[in-house]
């Protein structure tokens, strides 16, 4: 897989409700092509098997499909955390590309504390006037990442806001760290269209 391509360096992030979001917080991009990960065929029609890349800094990325969703998850422990299980409500695809959001840590090492995908959606609709019945969107999905669990914080309607990008990374810098999985609810952030889809699944 190609090097990660640094794209925001130096994004000071002063956040008043927590200390710990008044630092300074590392974007970095890395591919996400399906095509060079090993693939794991699913043992059902409608299961479209499991893919297991690498991301930033070797971290793993796990992507099941089925039933015309996605599920994306990361870490050594992958297939067991809660975003293995989390999805959006409508069919969906992932995304060509994940951001990783990165702070420095206690021990002075940086590393990542929470993942950005633009996931595809197609949402069924009665609307007479739309091709096919499907409203075809975009959902950036903000993933928390371990230790302390690996789930969905929230989301962001990729086509509606035209500053998707930064709401999404609001949602990663002020919410991830302390994002309980299970326990809190996922934030949706700025404007929601016709293509917008929320969770589904992981108990959500």
């Amino acid at each position: 897989m190609s090097k990660p391509r640094v794209v925001a360096l130096a994004a000071v992030i002063a956040l008043a409700a927590s200390p710990a979001m008044a630092q300074t917080v590392q974007s970095v991009t890395t591919p996400f092509d399906l095509d060079k990960c090993p693939h794991r065929t699913g043992t059902a029609p409608e299961d479209g098997g499991s893919w297991r890349c690498r991301g930033f800094g070797g971290i793993a990325v796990v992507m099941t499909a089925g039933d015309a969703r996605v599920y994306v998850s990361y870490g050594p422990r992958a297939a067991r955390e809660p975003a293995a299980s989390q999805t959006l409500a409508a069919p969906n695809g992932e995304g060509s590309s994940i951001e990783w959001r990165i702070a420095r840590e206690r021990d002075g090492r940086r590393r990542p504390f929470a993942t950005i995908m633009r996931w595809t959606t197609a949402v069924p609709t009665d609307d007479p006037e739309v091709e096919d019945g499907t409203v075809r969107g975009e959902v950036l999905v903000v993933t928390r990442l371990g230790p302390g669990g690996v789930c969905h914080v929230g989301y962001v309607d990729g086509r509606r806001n035209a500053n998707a990008d930064e709401l999404a990374r609001e949602i990663a810098d002020r919410y991830a760290r302390s994002f309980r999985c299970g326990k809190d609810t996922p934030i949706v952030l700025g404007d929601k269209g016709s293509g917008f889809s929320g969770p589904y699944g992981g108990g959500e």
